[in-house]
């Protein structure tokens, strides 16, 4: 076993340049099981973006993904996210545990474009 594989608070992968080819080439390696869901977003957004004459729909694509790898890149920040997604699903709305939940899914969010930011 790596090290990389031995620290969950390490990336398994570097984080890639937010660019189809290799968002899609990151996310093979993290989250192969996504795939499919990011080929019909992009072909959305790319439907989305025709329609509208922006491209504001393919930016928010790249974006979108690029959050979700970097997320999905530390095995810690995975879990956790999981883990608040799973709990989001199954609890009502009034369980405080729910809210819980939703603030751990938006600090994730939060913390990993506030590092594609910072890089």
């Amino acid at each position: 076993m790596s090290a990389a594989q031995a620290r969950p608070d390490a990336p398994v992968t570097a984080r890639p340049e937010t660019t189809p080819p290799a968002l899609r080439a990151a996310l093979t390696q993290v989250a192969p099981h996504r795939l499919a869901e990011m080929d019909r977003q992009k072909d959305e957004a790319i439907t989305l973006a025709t329609r509208t004459r922006s491209l504001r729909p393919i930016a928010r694509f790249l974006e979108t993904w690029a959050v979700a790898i970097e997320i999905a890149r530390f095995p810690a920040s995975a879990a956790r996210l999981r883990t608040a997604e799973r709990t989001a699903r199954t609890v009502d709305p009034d369980d405080p545990a729910w809210r819980e939940a939703m603030d751990e899914i938006h600090a994730l969010h939060t913390a990993a474009r506030k590092a594609l930011s910072d890089d």
